[in-house]
């Protein structure tokens, strides 16, 4: 009975495979040809049930159609590299050709407004306060990493670490598990598992480089007032700067004041000598 079992096994397993394939290539077929006739619109992410997204400006759709045929002629090449070579040839384009890709952009922009009512009229008053909360979020994040973009460029120097900071900086390598969070687990255990004397070491690591914040920031603050972004300042060093301007300020006044006033007392006192000398005359 061993080889009737085994014969009939592989007969059911060939033809469930013949089926498999010729009830998914139609398919296959079908979804290539809607893909090559129908453009649908393309939106910078999707989600399901979710608000409609802005569609692609025309620059966009444009890479999205060339990226892949200039990844198969140049199969090495770097993604970055990919889009510096479509950019430059976006910026080639005449107006004509980058009509195609606009109108198309339009089109979908019109679309998109369409169906951000539609969603929009369906949601309670509740739910667009969130969206509304959500939206000052990510542009607050958005923000942040600006600004985070524009100190690193400006060359801000980095915060002084704590004295755990530098212990698991020199350890993170030979710490245990396998997951970053189970190796800041271990490290945390093995710091407070450590004596006084050898935490002194990193308490006095930390404790020179907050001596090297202080002076690195000092002096970056200060390049940054001569340039005028006393913005990127901290506050306390703009009070210290306003202190100073008010000081400044006073002195001038004073200064101003004193000048004014000394012609007038230079003749208070010729008036005042004038009558003695008649005096002593007579």
């Amino acid at each position: 009975m061993a080889p009737y079992n085994l014969l009939t096994a592989t007969a059911s397993l060939m033809a469930r495979s013949f089926s498999a394939f010729y009830t998914n290539t139609p398919a296959r077929c079908t979804s290539i040809v809607c893909s090559a006739n129908i453009n649908p619109v393309k939106y910078l992410t999707s989600q399901t049930n979710g608000p409609p997204k802005r569609p692609l400006n025309g620059y966009m759709r444009y890479v999205v159609q060339q990226k892949p045929a200039v990844i198969s002629e140049n199969p090495e090449i770097k993604l970055v590299d990919v889009v510096r070579k479509l950019a430059q040839q976006w910026r080639m384009m005449s107006p004509e050709q980058k009509q195609p890709f606009q109108q198309a952009s339009v089109q979908a922009m019109k679309q998109f407004k369409v169906d951000l009512q539609k969603y929009q009229a369906q949601l309670s008053p509740a739910q667009l306060q969130q969206q509304v909360l959500e939206k000052r979020q990510r542009r607050a994040k958005r923000k942040a990493i600006r600004k985070k973009k524009e100190l690193n460029i400006l060359g801000k120097p980095k915060r002084c670490r704590s004295p755990f900071n530098i212990y698991m900086s020199e350890h993170f390598q030979e710490a245990r598990g396998n997951t970053t969070q189970a190796k800041l687990k271990s490290l945390l255990d093995d710091w407070r598992n450590l004596f006084s004397h050898q935490k002194q070491v990193y308490i006095q690591l930390a404790e020179d480089d907050k001596i090297r914040y202080k002076n690195e920031i000092k002096s970056w603050e200060d390049h940054m007032v001569d340039i005028g972004r006393e913005d990127l300042v901290r506050e306390l060093t703009q009070r210290k700067i306003k202190k100073t301007q008010r000081k400044t300020t006073k002195k001038k006044t004073a200064a101003k004041s004193v000048k004014k006033a000394t012609p007038t007392q230079k003749s208070k006192t010729s008036s005042k000598a004038k009558p003695s000398a008649s005096a002593k005359t007579v």
